[in-house]
């Protein structure tokens, strides 16, 4: 699980792009309990959710032309310039170059070959996230991809991840991802390729973070209540935790689990 040593290729930033920014702040304190405070006039309509005066994700208002609600995942990278060469190279996109955030880091934004979005963060002043793994906090970061195979590929390609393959049933494959040179005591996440009844619904490629909470059921009770919708109702996954998935009001997927082994920050 993640930890905030945010070592090369891990997860070390995530926000949170919805048409109504208020909206998402009354959803979200509702769901897990989040404060939110403003960058303040420079930011431009971008703050913080903050737990317990630690921050735990970022918001802002939709700035692309045509974007839909959804959460971004930021990797971590020593190098943001030499990330986006080698996600071009591997046949990816740069959606937005690589620019620096005041001083704080260096930031870029991309798409893989298969179409889902993703980003990097250079820390400067800032490192990521304060809280990682910990109730109503990220924990785990997932692909739904068109092309698990080539997802793998290009992943390797763009950070050194290191995958391993655990078979889920007939014709289902879960791939573990690690940073390099980790073991599965630090892995971060996973990828696997989206079932033909998801792409029929119109499902498409995408990135989606996992909520460590301490109450799955009583979590997804205020997020349907504060107008969430549920896409995975709560069920148990030997070894793995109770998990579920659902929509925010806007329409952006995440996810929520109570691990069977939380790891801490």
């Amino acid at each position: 699980m993640l930890s905030t040593d945010f070592v090369p290729g891990a997860p070390n930033w995530l926000d949170l792009g919805a048409p109504d920014t208020d909206a998402a702040v009354s959803f979200y304190s509702a769901t897990f309990g989040w404060q939110f405070q403003s960058a303040g006039p420079q930011g431009g309509g971008y703050g913080f959710f903050v737990q317990d005066d630690k921050t735990v994700a970022g918001l802002g208002p939709l700035t692309e032309a045509g974007a839909s609600p959804a959460w971004t995942l930021y990797f971590h990278t020593p190098d943001a310039d030499a990330t986006a060469k080698a996600v071009e190279q591997a046949g990816g996109t740069v959606r937005v170059a690589p620019d620096d955030v005041f001083s704080f880091g260096r930031m870029g934004q991309f798409t893989d070959p298969a179409g889902a979005d993703f980003a990097v963060w250079q820390p400067g002043d800032t490192k990521g996230v304060d809280l990682v793994s910990k109730p109503n906090s990220l924990t785990w970061a997932e692909l739904y991809t068109t092309d698990a195979a080539g997802a793998k590929d290009f992943y390797r390609a763009v950070f050194s991840w290191q995958t391993a393959d655990m078979d889920m049933g007939p014709d289902m494959t879960y791939t573990v991802l690690t940073p390099a040179g980790g073991t599965e005591e630090n892995s971060h996440g996973g990828l696997m390729q989206l079932p033909q009844e998801n792409l029929d619904r119109g499902s498409q490629p995408e990135w989606h973070p996992y909520f460590e909470v301490a109450d799955p059921d009583a979590t997804l009770a205020r997020a349907t209540e504060a107008g969430g919708t549920v896409i995975i109702p709560a069920a148990d996954a030997e070894g793995i935790g109770r998990l579920a998935m659902l929509l925010d009001p806007s329409g952006a997927p995440f996810a929520i689990i109570k691990s069977a082994t939380p790891e801490s920050s």
